[in-house]
């Protein structure tokens, strides 16, 4: 392998080209791998890059920063803001008082947050800071932040120790976000190490609920979260196209689709919905 960094800036470019190729963050091995170089001189790229603001380190791994990658979050959380509170609103009425829960992060889970501010004595697990800004100590709801290493761009904790954490609960339901839905891959985020925690979770949950917008059908990111027999609900502003329609009914995914009168595709009640996943078990 070759161990030279060589020119800086060259390779500090390159290393840019990588991380957006790999969806925006990667693990300084992975990295190393593409670019045939030791993972030591990965770190001393890194470190120079986040110098200049253009990368975000946490344990083993990189990020791009937002001004590399994805807008700043308070512009994620204005983009389709009607349509994440209307997602967020369905979301709300599939979840009871009391239930242990984990709320991942994300935007459209910061809009979740706020609509579920209304519920009584949850016990919420998250790694957003968002989250857990607004829901601690509200209405007996006890906030637990699964602390890891802090990404300020994403607002939340990641690494061991915040899966460490979240691993020690068993929830009546984990409440994710997407950034891409793939017919291939299933459930995608950019997040590598927001993907690994919900693959952590998955086998912890009685309930595996996605809240995305329509713009993620078909939209790309590197990462897998889960597969789509792996999720139980499926929140969205619109029908499905046809195509995930049918894959989305072949995996047993129960789609709700949020409108202004608070309705689904399927017609079904937040008790119908209990129901249903109570008969599978």
């Amino acid at each position: 392998m070759n161990d030279d960094s060589g020119n800086i800036p060259h390779r500090g470019r390159e290393l840019l080209d990588v991380l957006a190729r790999l969806g925006g963050s990667a693990r300084n091995t992975q990295i190393a791998q593409v670019m045939d170089v030791s993972e030591e001189t990965v770190r001393r790229l890194v470190k120079a890059l986040a110098r200049e603001n253009m990368v975000e380190r946490v344990h083993g791994g990189t990020y791009l920063s937002r001004a590399q990658d994805t807008p700043m979050f308070s512009g994620a959380l204005e983009h389709n803001a009607k349509e994440k509170t209307l997602i967020a609103n369905r979301v709300s009425q599939i979840i009871e008082d009391g239930m242990v829960i984990f709320v991942s992060v994300g935007s459209t889970m910061t809009h979740v947050a706020e609509q579920l501010r209304d519920h009584k004595d949850l016990l919420v697990v998250s790694n957003s800071l968002s989250v857990i800004a607004s829901l601690a100590d509200h209405n007996g709801t006890r906030a637990i932040l699964a602390g890891g290493e802090v990404i300020r761009s994403e607002r939340g904790s990641f690494g061991r120790a915040a899966e460490q954490l979240a691993c020690q609960y068993s929830y009546d339901a984990i409440i994710c976000g997407a950034d891409a839905l793939s017919l291939k891959g299933g459930v995608l985020t950019s997040n590598l190490l927001e993907a690994e925690l919900t693959r952590a979770l998955l086998d912890n949950t009685a309930r595996t609920i996605v809240a995305t917008d329509n713009t993620k059908f078909g939209a790309r990111a590197a990462n897998i979260a889960c597969r789509f027999d792996q999720v139980t609900d499926l929140v969205t502003d619109i029908t499905p196209p046809a195509n995930f329609g049918s894959a989305l009914h072949e995996a047993g995914v129960r789609v709700h689709v949020a409108s202004e009168r608070g309705g689904t595709s399927n017609g079904a009640s937040a008790d119908d919905a209990n129901a249903a996943i109570d008969e599978e078990n």
